[in-house]
């Protein structure tokens, strides 16, 4: 897959996506909260260009919201990081920091803008604002998690969000965004006790979050109504079913072994209460899989069918879903 943005990608392109992971390596390798904000900023500046696209006027308006919002959350985080060199650090200023990097992250209650952003972009970049993206402020709030109530509502908001705002959705970026959020709260919950926890679970995201995107890319789907007309075979819709419950986090799928990591440190630290909502409100969630796949596999349109190449997908398709079940082998070796 990496070959393959390769080779759509321009050489300024290149450089600039080359910038991006150097402004990430900046972030979360430095000491200095200064630091910090200069490797986030680059960042930003970064991606800007990569974003906007004068012939697409929705790309150009979804790249200005991207731009304010975080402008205005390093705003935020720059006033805190002063304000924290000259005081000493309290509730307020913590309270300050981490809502500002909430923001940045695109997590409930400062989630306003980012359907909207996610809506406007193509896949490729999608799948960057739901993944590298998040890395820096995950990494900066790893700082400041000693303030377990704060987090606790931050993390039970993620979940009702993502339930209540979901479920009535056709657009698949938005839904992408939704399901996102809900793994928010779960990456928080994650990083709040185990750092390691966070790293696997990230890693497994990304890998799942790959795989579909790239599915929905490659067959260049952004609706609901448009799996209706997709006509592939029927043993390969199932594969893309397992990969949309891995990433529900159902088990026995490989999606749902960070989550029970997860699961197994909120009992461990006495966290019961908020596990069973997590878990409860997590349920829901998989309303949005369930119903994508009722739109591919049941409701087909017979008036107009697109047809595509799966030839690539399979080979791909095949080996990503013997690892997400390789998870059955590994609770039987426990």
């Amino acid at each position: 897959m990496i070959l393959f943005f390769l080779m759509n990608f321009k050489f300024w392109k290149l450089i600039f996506y080359l910038i991006l992971l150097m402004s990430v390596s900046i972030t979360i390798s430095t000491y200095s909260w200064f630091n910090m904000w200069i490797g986030l900023e680059i960042n930003m500046l970064t991606i800007i260009p990569l974003m906007n696209n004068t012939k697409n006027m929705y790309m150009t308006e979804s790249s200005l919201k991207y731009f304010i919002v975080q402008a205005m959350a390093s705003s935020l985080l720059l006033l805190s990081i002063i304000m924290m060199s000259i005081y000493q650090k309290n509730f307020k200023i913590l309270l300050l920091m981490n809502s500002s990097l909430l923001i940045k992250l695109g997590s409930a209650p400062f989630h306003f803008w980012f359907p909207e952003v996610m809506e406007g972009q193509m896949w490729i970049m999608n799948y960057i604002l739901l993944t590298l993206q998040k890395i820096s402020p995950f990494m900066l709030l790893n700082y400041n998690m000693n303030m377990p109530y704060f987090f606790s509502i931050i993390i039970i908001m993620n979940m009702m969000v993502s339930m209540l705002l979901g479920l009535n959705q056709i657009s698949l970026r938005k839904i992408m965004t939704f399901s996102s959020i809900n793994h928010i709260a779960w990456m928080i919950a994650a990083i709040f006790f185990m750092k390691t926890i966070w790293i696997f679970y990230f890693l497994i995201y990304m890998f799942m979050l790959m795989n579909i995107i790239y599915i929905f890319d490659l067959l260049n789907i952004f609706y609901i109504k448009q799996l209706i007309k997709i006509n592939l075979p029927l043993y390969f819709k199932m594969l893309i079913l397992m990969n949309f419950f891995s990433l529900g986090g159902l088990p026995p799928f490989i999606g749902f072994l960070p989550k029970w990591l997860t699961i197994q440190s909120l009992i461990n630290y006495n966290f019961t209460t908020l596990m069973v909502m997590m878990v409860i409100l997590t349920l829901f969630t998989l309303f949005y899989y369930i119903r994508l796949m009722i739109s591919s596999l049941i409701m087909m349109s017979n008036s107009f069918l697109m047809k595509y190449s799966i030839n690539k997908l399979i080979i791909m398709m095949m080996w990503i879903n013997l690892l997400s079940l390789s998870l059955i082998f590994m609770i039987f070796m426990n």
